[in-house]
Order: C-alpha cells, then sequence, then structure tokens
C-alpha cells in the first residue's frame, strides 16, 4: 500500500483520539504519509496522541460540527485522502450529554459532506461509524451491511442518523461528481493500547491494576467480537486503496470485525488479561444495572469485506489481550514519552511486516 500513500496529505478528523492516533501512526511510519490532524480537543489525559504527535505534518484544532471550519481546512491542505473519525464515541456519555453526541456524531459528518459537495478536490473519503449504527434486535448471527440501521440509545442513533445523511448525501450530490470516492466502515470493540477511555473495559481495568485496585465487572456476559485497533485500521487502508483504484464500487458500506466464533465475553477478556498483569485484581458485579446502557450480543458479518479486499482479522481474543497489556506494562514502566511512543511504533512494524508486507 506503500505506493498508493507515500509523500501524500491525508487528512484524519479525530486525531487526538485512540484509533485516529493509531491511524495516524500507521501511516506516517508505514506509508511515510502526510498527516493532517483534526480534532478539537485532547479528550483524555493521558493519551495516546500524545506520545506520538511529532509525526503529524499540520496538527489543526477546530470544532467538527462549525460548518465552514472543514470547508477551510479542505482548501487550505487538500488532502488526497480523507479518514473521518472525529465523534463522541462513548454510549454512557451519549446519555449524559446527548446533544453533544448528535452535534459530534451527526453534524459533524453532515459538514464533511457539505464541503465536499462544494469542493473540486480530487480525494478519497472513508467514513468510520459503528458496528452500533445497526438496530441491536439480539440475534446471534453477524450483522450484514444490508441491515436496519438505528438505535435506541443516542451514540446508536446518532451513529445511524450519520449513516442516512451519507446515503442521501452520495446519492443525491457525491456520486456523479467524479472527482469524490467515498466509502462506510463499520467496526467496534477495538481494543489496544494507549486507550484511556471512561467506561471501557480495557482501560477501566488498567486503571485498576494502574492504583492497585479492584476491579468491577459490570456486565460479564455482555459478548463482543473483540479486535486489535490495528485490525480494523488494515481494513481501512484496505478500502481506502481499492477506492482510489477503482477496484470496490463507489459508496459501498463494509463491516470489520473478526468472526463470530472468536467472540468473548467480558469476563473471559478480563481472565485473559489476569493471565498478563501481575496483582490485577476484580470481581463480578453481582447487582443489575438499573440502566442497560448496552446490549448483551453485538456481532458484525464481515464476509463483504474479504470478499472485496480480502482483508481478515490476524490476532484472536488472548493475542489482542496479550498485545494490550504489553503497551501499558511498557508504558507504566518507561519514565521517557520517546520510549513509550517506541512499544506503539514497534507493535506497528511487527505487525505490518508479518501481515502486509
Amino acid at each position: 500500500m506503500k505506493d498508493c500513500f507515500k509523500n501524500q496529505k491525508i487528512l484524519i478528523t479525530g486525531h487526538t483520539g485512540f484509533k485516529g492516533s493509531w491511524l495516524s501512526s500507521v501511516l506516517s511510519l508505514s506509508y511515510d504519509a502526510k498527516i493532517v490532524g483534526f480534532s478539537d480537543k485532547v479528550v483524555t489525559k493521558p493519551a495516546h496522541y500524545d506520545l506520538i504527535k511529532r509525526l503529524f505534518y499540520a496538527d489543526v484544532r477546530g470544532d467538527i460540527s462549525s460548518k465552514n471550519s472543514l470547508k477551510i481546512l479542505l482548501s487550505k491542505y487538500k488532502p488526497k485522502f480523507i479518514f473521518h473519525l472525529a465523534a463522541q464515541s462513548l454510549v454512557k456519555n451519549s446519555y449524559q450529554n446527548p446533544y453533544e453526541t448528535f452535534q459530534a456524531n451527526t453534524i459533524g459528518t453532515l459538514n464533511l459532506l457539505e464541503a465536499l459537495r462544494e469542493s473540486n478536490l480530487k480525494t478519497t473519503v472513508i467514513i468510520i461509524t459503528s458496528d452500533k449504527a445497526y438496530e441491536n434486535i439480539e440475534i446471534k448471527r453477524g450483522y450484514k451491511e444490508s441491515d436496519r440501521l438505528g438505535g435506541k440509545d443516542p451514540y446508536s442513533g446518532s451513529k445511524g442518523a450519520a449513516e442516512l445523511i451519507i446515503k442521501s448525501y452520495f446519492h443525491s450530490f457525491l456520486k456523479s461528481k467524479k472527482n469524490i470516492k467515498i466509502g462506510v466502515a463499520r467496526a467496534g470493540n477495538v481494543i489496544g493500547g494507549g486507550d484511556w477511555s471512561a467506561n471501557r473495559l480495557i482501560p477501566d481495568a488498567i486503571r485498576a491494576w494502574r492504583d492497585s485496585k479492584e476491579m468491577l465487572i459490570r456486565n460479564p456476559n455482555s459478548t463482543r467480537p473483540w479486535q486489535h485497533v490495528l485490525e480494523p485500521i488494515s481494513g481501512y487502508l484496505m478500502f481506502s486503496r481499492a477506492l482510489f483504484l477503482d477496484e470496490i464500487e463507489n459508496g459501498i458500506a463494509l463491516n470489520f470485525g473478526p468472526p463470530i466464533n472468536q467472540s468473548k465475553s467480558s469476563l473471559e477478556v478480563i481472565k485473559f488479561l489476569s493471565n498478563e498483569l501481575e496483582n490485577f485484581k476484580w470481581r463480578v458485579n453481582k447487582r443489575k444495572n438499573q440502566i442497560k446502557e448496552e446490549s448483551e450480543l453485538l456481532f458484525l458479518d464481515s464476509k463483504k469485506a474479504f470478499q472485496h479486499l480480502s482483508w481478515k482479522t490476524h490476532l484472536n481474543t488472548e493475542q489482542a489481550v496479550k498485545l494490550s497489556s504489553e503497551w501499558y506494562k511498557n508504558y507504566y514502566s518507561k519514565k521517557k514519552n520517546t520510549q513509550k511512543a517506541q512499544t506503539t511504533f514497534d507493535q506497528i512494524h511487527k505487525y505490518t511486516t508479518k501481515f502486509y508486507d
């Protein structure tokens, strides 16, 4: 893929977030791209972004929900590729701040599409939504790209609404513009080093281990297709390249997730983590949550990504947990940020050379 991204300006919205900072690292280190990052702020402290911020060609602060911010950005930097990840990405937070969630996830996506509609820029765009964009009816099969969109909680609703806007803008305006290629990527339950988001299983566990506290497992039976952050990122890059080279249908949506038979419960993930973290203490909360914030079952069918891109995951859940725990152990054992960042660089190098070189 180096031939596609080398020396190209690539806009990544949400570059200060967990997945955005890893994507930025991969594109800069493995593919020699010039990364233009766009975010309003650094959401967590610590943040993976703080370790890798020297990699950016341009590091821009702005509000995705501001209509003109992206128009100005596209005009100034003229990115050849765009990856849209800017979002309010937490389900629990969407209950606490529903308006801000819709502003970021729905209006933010609308603003990008409007900027593209008014632009003559030749670019390839991947909009990352979520597995939670699907209407979850607790089925045991994986959701296919043709399944109904829209969820009951504000986060899922905001992502489903964004998808409807993408479809409308593509068929009404962008499909006829020969200068723009666009695709939608749906993934979820991504784990890896450098995620310090609140109310996520691995970060919560790491905080408890770091502080020598006992972790309370709230939803031990929630079963998810866990995947390491480098897995969907490889899919996003393959997707973008295929669109750029006209090897895949413009406007298509693809799921990126591991096979359903690799899905694990939260309790199983915690047990994997216990094997990696010395003196990690935890117990199951036997009291039922009064508010059911997330569904018990949520799987994706990613056969379409394999058929079109030959994409698949390479790490099982236990391997993904091991890689994540290694990152955090190195982070807390090193003093300098350059040493901490090296763990990210080493993991990227090992993954890309083993599976994609």
